[in-house]
């Protein structure tokens, strides 16, 4: 294991307390822990996380993935990213393959997952209704991705789904290309160049369907650790 950086690692620290600490957007507040009440029936003994989800991964990172929001009875559950739905199990199978996860499941807080030079964050860090987060709250909560970004010379960046490309470009301060999947754009920032990778998100919606496939996903993630 490398030695980490302990100034970026109390930056991280810093800036996940600050996450978890939000309540600015109420109608977020208010589903998130309506869901951890009323909770799913497969779930009725779990104790819900029903806070916003902090960043999770290698506070040392320079690639970063960059998601929608939490699940209502996935990380918003768990209180990790990805973590007790399918878009998990389809994203860490996939990390683990390519060699920066140590394990291909991710179920709970201390199932021990690690994962190695990757972190992970979302646009909107509360579960929203629907699985929507309004242009508001996504504005609200844009701060935290900014910070971020802005920690660190970032090599390169997954962005699942079409939101995420959008919203990672912006912060970056240039216009987002079409988006698509593995599509590529590179941005020139202070620190560098940062090579941004597009990828279908691993909902229900896109894997049922065969609009993204696990290959296709590898694919993507290939080219997001290649740079």
């Amino acid at each position: 294991m490398p030695e980490i950086h302990l100034t970026r690692l109390a930056e991280f620290e810093d800036l996940n307390r600050q996450i978890v600490a939000c309540w600015a957007c109420p109608r977020l507040v208010e589903w998130r822990e309506r869901i951890g009440i009323e909770k799913r029936k497969s779930f009725q003994e779990d104790t819900y996380w029903a806070k916003a989800v902090p960043n999770f991964g290698d506070p040392d990172a320079v690639r970063l993935i960059v998601g929608l929001a939490p699940a209502a009875h996935g990380a918003n559950r768990t209180g990790r990213m990805f973590t007790g739905d399918r878009s998990g199990d389809w994203l860490y199978r996939a990390l683990h393959k390519a060699g920066v996860a140590n394990q291909p499941t991710s179920t709970r807080l201390d199932d021990g997952l690690l994962l190695d030079g990757v972190l992970i964050t979302a646009v909107c860090h509360c579960a929203p209704p629907d699985n929507k987060p309004t242009p508001d709250e996504i504005k609200t909560c844009s701060p935290f991705l900014q910070t971020l970004l802005e920690s660190r010379s970032w090599h390169s960046i997954l962005c699942l789904g079409n939101l995420a490309w959008d919203r990672t470009h912006r912060a970056l301060g240039v216009k987002s290309p079409k988006f698509g999947h593995s599509t590529v754009s590179e941005v020139e920032s202070l620190k560098g160049t940062i090579r941004l990778v597009g990828s279908y998100h691993p909902s229900q919606q896109n894997t049922f369907t065969g609009r993204l496939t696990e290959e296709m996903l590898d694919e993507a993630i290939q080219k997001f650790l290649s740079s």
